[in-house]
């Protein structure tokens, strides 16, 4: 019979071969369980594991047992670092050197020695290190002035300069009596004729009875007395103006010649702006010390007097002046420290000449009483505006 025309099974009717079925079913099971058994092998491979180890006492495989990492010792660190250094080095060696070596290029390319560029030049010019230097100087120079310039010709400086000026106004009318003080007492020396002093302190001169000078060698002072002055504060500023102020108070108003103490005063400074000719007068009576002679010329006689004490007292300490004597004595009367009226120098001298036995009493007291305190100078700009005595 030809294939073609042979009759193909009826799928409606049951197979005829079933023992064909069974046998192609336990072929692919076999085949199955035997790729399976390849898989279990590989895995019990990577894992370790035999293949015939019941899988209740399998290993976790991601339950590990981690090893310490041994830690670098320190020869392996400094050979670490080592190897750092040296590529740092090597990498900055080349990279200046390559840098120094195109400037060099560069320097060479221009065909001259090292070449400086003039500043505000247009173009680069050779020059050596003075005239580079002289040019350099010339144009901070005339920066300098051309800022200044700007600076004086700027309004906003007007004001700063004017409060400046201002202040330097008031500082000095403060405190003039202290900074001019000071000179003259440097100064001050040579103001009299140095012929009229007197050398021998035991001669006995008459004077003519006009005069009412003292006269202290030491510090170069020849000054009129105005004897006639009171003690009160206006009379003794209006006294000093013109010389010493006759500071007589109750037990101290002798005059010279007289059995007692004569207190005279004057200015070791005083205000700038006041006048009279006697305001540093007395700037150098600090220099007069125990054993220098003092003269006072008074109704034709000039006595001659030793300086005994020097003593600082307070302006209320009038009652330093008032002591009992059997001697005649001269006490002169200043401001210290010097430039401020904070305190009196008192210097007290004892006459000599002519003979203190023939001294005679001083008159009683009659109206003159104890003054507050002593005069010192007049007010500074400062008292006078706020009211100060």
């Amino acid at each position: 019979m030809h294939p073609d025309t042979s009759p193909s099974p009826d799928p409606l009717k049951p197979d005829s071969q079933p023992n064909a079925g069974l046998a192609n079913l336990s072929v692919a099971k076999a085949q199955q369980e035997a790729a399976a058994n390849v898989v279990r092998s590989q895995i019990d491979t990577v894992y370790n594991q035999p293949s015939d180890t019941p899988p209740e006492e399998t290993t976790n495989p991601y339950h590990r047992t981690h090893q310490q990492t041994p830690q670098p010792t320190e020869g392996q660190w400094k050979q670490y670092h080592s190897a750092w250094q040296d590529y740092y080095q090597k990498y900055y060696e080349r990279y200046y050197v390559g840098h120094v070596h195109q400037a060099r290029q560069a320097i060479a390319a221009q065909g001259t020695a090292p070449v400086q560029q003039v500043i505000g030049s247009a173009e680069p010019q050779s020059v050596d290190n003075d005239q580079a230097l002289h040019e350099l100087r010339h144009q901070l120079r005339d920066t300098v002035q051309k800022k200044a310039g700007e600076v004086r010709k700027s309004r906003h400086f007007i004001p700063i300069a004017a409060a400046l000026s201002v202040m330097l106004l008031f500082a000095f009318l403060q405190y003039n009596q202290l900074l001019i003080a000071n000179v003259q007492a440097y100064i001050s020396p040579g103001t009299i004729d140095p012929q009229n002093i007197i050398v021998d302190p035991t001669l006995t001169t008459t004077v003519d009875p006009a005069l009412t000078n003292i006269i202290i060698p030491k510090i170069n002072v020849d000054v009129p007395v105005d004897y006639n002055a009171t003690p009160d504060h206006d009379s003794q500023m209006a006294a000093m103006k013109n010389g010493l102020a006759y500071f007589g108070i109750a037990g101290a108003n002798s005059k010279p010649g007289q059995v007692g103490n004569t207190p005279v005063a004057g200015h070791s400074s005083n205000d700038v702006i006041e006048t009279g000719s006697y305001k540093f007068i007395f700037a150098q009576l600090d220099k007069v010390l125990p054993g220098d002679a003092v003269y006072a010329n008074y109704q034709g006689t000039r006595y001659t007097y030793i300086v005994t004490k020097k003593e600082i007292v307070l302006p209320n300490e009038v009652s330093r002046l008032v002591y009992a004597t059997d001697k005649p004595l001269l006490t002169l009367i200043t401001c210290t420290p010097l430039g401020t009226a904070q305190k009196r120098l008192l210097v007290t001298a004892e006459q000599v000449n002519p003979s203190p036995a023939a001294a005679t009493k001083a008159p009683e007291a009659t109206g003159t009483s104890a003054a507050p305190e002593m005069a010192g100078t007049s007010p500074t700009i400062f008292e006078r505006l706020f009211g100060a005595n």
